[in-house]
């Protein structure tokens, strides 16, 4: 309940709030072009502070390369958070816009099949581990953007520790642990690929890396309903890309049935004892010692913290610099002229 999507709802709108949608806040919706754009209007009846716009048209854009002429061309005045790739460097020097480069609470990491063989022999996710460069990773996914990340917890948090030195980028340590766990001529797996570019970009690179060890990926791009059937759902999978956007989750690596299956004994008594802990000090040690847990046991490929590449209009102020929330919030949006 306390994330910014939860609402309550009136029983009266309930049955067709999916297509035409009655809320309480600063703007109500006026259509839907399907497809296309959603159009909201100033709500007159807000009970709180007077938003600055009359109108807002979100648009559907399907990737990079229509977002940027569409940015260019003057027909997209906003882009909260932009898949730029190459092109930032351009639009950086446009004086037309403004480029803010925030954060998000998106740990983007390689996901494992903890339960799944041989991902489920320590030695083999350690391999893994040293064979990734996340600075290449991080160069091709996120514009070099990315915050490097050593286990599942955002820089930006008090508690954070920065763990990225726990297995160093090392071919040679990579291939030796391979060997000790019996795959001196590697192995084959597969890598499922969800649309975001940070995933199909990043996990060429991740293919690469793990290739020059010897563990040969098939890459298999997946839509989104395939995402969250086979892999999340079904657990049909041995490895993924994905950034979990939800704040301070490390708790999913304490749920047996969660999709990278994961299980630590170690790890769960931790996380029991700060479900009943309150004071904040203690929390913090005990969010670092599960932070440790994570990265010694090389649960998953730990890449970066995904970037929130801002880019709107000069005259435009009030955009969010940082996404606590994965959120469009037009609150306090204004044309400056």
């Amino acid at each position: 309940m306390a994330w910014g999507e939860a609402a309550i709802v009136s029983e009266a709108s309930a049955e067709t709030n999916q297509e035409n949608p009655v809320g309480t806040g600063p703007f109500k919706f006026d259509n839907w072009a399907r497809g296309s754009a959603v159009t909201l209007t100033r709500n007159e009846n807000y009970w709180g502070e007077d938003v600055h716009l009359d109108r807002a048209e979100f648009r559907f854009v399907p990737d990079a390369a229509a977002a940027i002429p569409a940015l260019l061309s003057g027909d997209v005045h906003a882009m909260s958070n932009m898949p730029a790739g190459d092109a930032l460097s351009q639009i950086e020097s446009d004086p037309r816009f403004e480029v803010v480069i925030g954060s998000t609470e998106g740990e983007t990491i390689l996901s494992i099949n903890n339960q799944r063989e041989p991902f489920d022999n320590l030695l083999v996710r350690q391999a893994i581990s040293h064979a990734i460069n996340r600075d290449e990773i991080i160069a091709a996914a996120s514009s070099g953007l990315g915050v490097p990340i050593g286990s599942h917890f955002a820089p930006h948090n008090p508690a954070y520790v920065d763990l990225t030195d726990t297995y160093p980028h090392d071919v040679e340590r990579a291939r030796e642990l391979l060997a000790e766990a019996g795959f001196e001529d590697g192995f084959s797996a597969t890598l499922r690929l969800p649309p975001p570019p940070y995933a199909r970009d990043g996990g060429q690179v991740i293919a690469a890396q793990l290739r020059e060890v010897g563990i040969d990926l098939e890459i298999i791009p997946v839509e989104w309903p395939e995402w969250l059937s086979q892999v999340f759902t079904d657990k049909d999978f041995d490895m993924t890309i994905i950034s979990h956007v939800e704040p301070v989750d490390i708790g999913i690596y304490a749920r047996e049935d969660y999709y990278f299956q994961y299980q630590s004994e170690e790890f769960n008594t931790l996380y029991e004892e700060l479900s009943v802990t309150t004071d904040e000090d203690r929390r913090n040690e005990i969010f670092g010692d599960l932070q440790r847990t994570l990265a010694e046991d090389a649960a998953v490929g730990f890449l970066f913290q995904l970037p929130k590449i801002g880019v709107w209009d000069a005259r435009i102020e009030g955009m969010w610099e940082n996404w606590p929330l994965a959120v469009a919030d037009l609150s306090q949006v204004r044309w400056t002229e």
